[in-house]
C-alpha cells in the first residue's frame, strides 16, 4: 500500500491551498474551488482566507465577487454552519448535506411548535415556506422586514419545552434556516459593514438569476467527497464525517463512488485519496518553505479533525488554540506546521504569539506577511465569535 508520509501532506497543503508564494491564485474563483468552502460563520473569515492565498487582493475585491458577480455564494449547509462556496457547488450542498440539514430542522419544528400547528394548521411550514420564497422573489428584505410582511410567522415558539434547554425561539429565524439549507433563499446582499453581517434575504432563483435545482443527495455527497479529497487528501473517514456532519456510511457510499484510494499514514491509520491523485507520493517531498497567518475557523486549519491534525500541530497546542468544540481561532504558520497564533493590539496592528521557537529566516518571512495582513486590513478592528484560548488570553504563560 502507498505511504503518504508528514512531510508530503505538508508539502501538499503549501501548493494545493496557495499558501506557498509560488502557488497562491490568480483569482477568487480558483482559490475557493481549490479549497471546496470557506467557513463563514464570522464574516470576516472568508475575506482574510482569501487574502492569504491570492498573489493581490483587497476587500472590495471579495465583497464583489459575493455580492455584484455572484461567483461565490453563501449557503448553510454541513453542521448547519454557513459557507461560501463556488456557484457552480452549490445544488451538490444543497442537495446533500443542505438537505440534511433542512430536513432535521423542519421534522424538529413541526414536533415542538405544536401551538402552531394548532393555530395555522398542520401544513404550516409547508405554507409558510412558500410564502417566504414567493415574498423574496425578486426582492431583497431583511428578517426584520419578512416578519412585518408577514407578521402570522412573526412570533416564537417553545423549543425544547419541560427540559433545561428549553427557550422561546423566533419562527422567522428558524423558516430561514429552513430555507437557506435547503437552497430555497439565500443571503443576498448585506447591510452592514463586511466585518459585521446583517445580511438581506432574496430568492436562491433570484440571487443566481436562474434556477438552481439540487442533485440528489447521493450524487450531492460524491461531489462534494471528490473535491474533498483533492483539497485535504489523504484524509480518514473521520474527517470526512466531521466535516460533512453526516454518517460513516454516508461518506462510505461517496468514497466508493469516487473509486476512492487507501493509503498508509505516518501515524499507522489509513487515508483516503482520489484514485488519479498519488504522483507526488511516489517521489521524495521536496520541503518547501512558506509561511502563513490565517484566520479563525479557517479551511486548512479546520480540514481535519481530532489527533488527524497532529501531522500539522502539536497535540499539547490543541487546548490553546482551539476550543472545546473543535472550533480554530487565529494561527500562525511555518512550513507546514501551526507555531502559533496572531492578535491585533490597541492600535489594531498585527501581532503574533509564537508556541514554538522558530528561526531567523522563518520571522523575517513573517515579518513579510505581517505587513501584508495590516496593509490589507487597513487598522480595521477584527472581532471574533470563536477566538481560542490563546487568543484571549495571551501572551503565552
Amino acid at each position: 500500500m502507498l505511504h503518504a508520509t508528514d512531510d508530503h501532506r505538508r508539502a501538499r497543503i503549501g501548493r494545493r491551498h496557495g499558501l506557498a508564494p509560488d502557488h497562491r491564485f490568480d483569482t477568487i474563483d480558483a482559490a475557493t474551488t481549490a479549497m471546496t468552502a470557506w467557513h463563514a460563520t464570522e464574516s470576516t473569515t472568508p475575506y482574510l482566507s482569501l487574502r492569504a492565498r491570492v498573489g493581490s487582493l483587497t476587500v472590495e475585491d471579495v465583497s464583489a465577487a459575493i455580492y455584484d458577480e455572484r461567483s461565490i455564494v453563501r449557503v448553510m449547509a454541513m453542521r448547519r454552519t454557513l459557507w461560501i462556496v463556488d456557484r457552480d457547488l452549490v445544488p451538490a450542498v444543497a442537495g446533500s448535506a443542505g438537505r440534511r440539514v433542512a430536513d432535521a430542522q423542519r421534522r424538529g419544528t413541526a414536533k415542538e411548535a405544536i401551538e402552531l400547528s394548532e393555530t395555522l394548521g398542520p401544513d404550516w411550514i409547508e405554507t409558510a415556506s412558500a410564502r417566504i420564497v414567493e415574498c423574496l422573489t425578486g426582492r431583497e428584505l431583511s428578517a426584520r422586514q419578512l416578519r412585518e410582511e408577514l407578521p402570522e410567522f412573526g412570533g416564537t415558539f417553545t423549543a425544547a419545552p419541560g427540559t433545561k434547554w428549553s427557550t422561546d425561539v423566533p419562527t422567522m429565524t428558524r423558516l430561514l434556516v429552513i430555507l437557506s439549507a435547503s437552497g430555497d433563499i439565500v443571503r443576498g446582499g448585506n447591510d452592514g459593514h463586511w466585518r459585521i453581517s446583517k445580511p438581506l434575504w432574496t430568492s436562491m432563483a433570484s440571487w443566481l438569476g436562474e434556477p438552481m435545482i439540487p442533485t440528489s443527495s447521493e450524487a450531492g455527497y460524491t461531489e462534494i467527497v471528490r473535491h474533498l479529497l483533492w483539497t485535504f487528501g489523504p484524509v480518514n473517514e473521520d474527517d470526512l464525517v466531521w466535516w460533512l456532519g453526516g454518517t460513516k456510511g454516508t461518506v462510505r457510499a461517496a468514497l466508493a463512488a469516487v473509486s476512492a484510494l487507501t493509503v498508509v499514514l505516518d501515524d499507522g491509520t489509513t487515508g483516503w485519496l482520489l484514485p488519479d491523485d498519488t504522483a507526488d507520493l511516489e517521489v521524495a517531498a521536496e520541503a518547501e518553505r512558506w509561511v502563513a497567518l490565517l484566520p479563525t475557523l479557517d479551511p486548512t486549519t479546520m480540514g481535519w479533525h481530532g489527533r488527524g491534525r497532529a501531522f500539522y500541530l502539536d497535540p499539547a497546542h490543541t487546548p490553546y488554540l482551539f476550543d472545546r468544540a473543535g472550533n480554530g481561532g487565529s494561527t500562525v504558520w511555518v512550513d507546514g506546521r501551526i507555531v502559533g497564533c496572531w492578535v491585533q493590539d490597541a492600535d489594531e496592528r498585527v501581532q503574533l504569539i509564537l508556541m514554538e521557537a522558530i528561526s531567523d529566516d522563518a520571522r523575517r518571512r513573517l515579518d513579510v506577511e505581517v505587513a501584508r495582513l495590516d496593509e490589507f486590513l487597513r487598522g480595521e478592528h477584527i472581532t471574533n465569535v470563536f477566538a481560542s484560548p490563546q487568543m484571549k488570553h495571551h501572551p503565552l504563560s
